[in-house]
């Protein structure tokens, strides 16, 4: 068992993915995990190994400008969530999966769902971990910076900003190997830090969040909701809305912060596997 690293073209540019791909068939669609700023697919390692232990196909892709996919000018990729929407959307088309399960986390996991709302048929179930979900949601002033003239420019090109976003949003020191694996794309070149400036300055957090708000109120499809509540940078307030919607499974960590995945994954993983083969 282990995790495949791949490659694909989608309309010139190189999606990075990591992949675990079972030895059975299974009836439980393919998972698409989706990650947040500024991390990349390698959030997803431990989930990926438990997802391959039961048996299900699962991908997590880095976005574009993220990780070891292509980083594109501005003029290549405009970094918006429609840009990342069809992007995400040609990049399924590729990959020939029509129906999918979608777990997505964070700031620009937020495109994962805007994407299930406008195209629900393809969506099997969703597992939303800690990511923007309401009008009242702010960025961080740690990630405002980066898209300010000339000082974002510089941040952006400083590996140590993902040492400290990712311990200040876990709230736990993360081991120095893995630190290393996310400082790799900041150290081979300077066009991710390019690309993060451009996110953020393009994020349209507004225009995103009121979608979604409207939109998780009369979504139908099977949702598991699994929440940090000591998230420094997401309301428990927000996410406590979605009780009202009975499709929506809510289960609380009250100890865990922004990026779950991280460092909770005994307490999320049973609860996705259980979740996803549900029938």
């Amino acid at each position: 068992m282990s995790i495949s690293e791949k490659t694909i073209d989608v309309n010139s540019l190189k999606w990075f993915y990591r992949e675990v791909t079972p030895q059975q068939t299974s009836d439980v669609s393919p998972v698409l995990l989706l990650h947040g700023l500024p991390s990349h697919s390698y959030t997803w390692r431990q989930l990926l190994l438990i997802l391959d232990d039961y048996n299900l196909k699962a991908i997590a892709p880095d976005w574009l400008g993220s990780g070891s996919s292509d980083k594109p000018s501005q003029r290549e990729f405009a970094y918006t969530p429609e840009a990342y929407l069809k992007a995400f959307s040609d990049l399924l088309q590729t990959l020939e999966l029509e129906k999918i399960s979608l777990v997505v986390q964070g700031y620009l996991g937020s495109v994962g769902l805007q994407y299930a709302l406008r195209f629900p048929n393809t969506i099997d179930r969703l597992v939303i971990l800690n990511t923007p979900l309401s009008n009242t949601v702010k960025l961080p002033w740690m990630m405002q910076q980066w898209g300010l003239p000339l000082a974002g420019e510089m941040l952006t090109q400083d590996p140590i900003l993902v040492d400290r976003t990712l311990e200040k949003g876990s709230g736990f020191i993360i081991s120095d190997n893995d630190l290393a694996m996310y400082r790799q794309p900041y150290l081979k070149s300077s066009a991710v830090g390019r690309a993060l400036v451009s996110t953020i300055r393009n994020l349209k957090l507004a225009e995103s969040m009121s979608e979604i708000e409207k939109g998780l109120v009369t979504w139908e499809k099977p949702t598991l909701v699994i929440w940090g509540m000591a998230d420094p940078w997401l309301s428990s307030t927000d996410v406590n809305k979605l009780k009202e919607n009975k499709n929506l499974e809510l289960v609380t960590l009250e100890e865990a912060k922004h990026y779950p995945q991280e460092h909770w994954n005994k307490e999320i993983s049973p609860l996705i596997v259980n979740f996803l083969g549900r029938r």
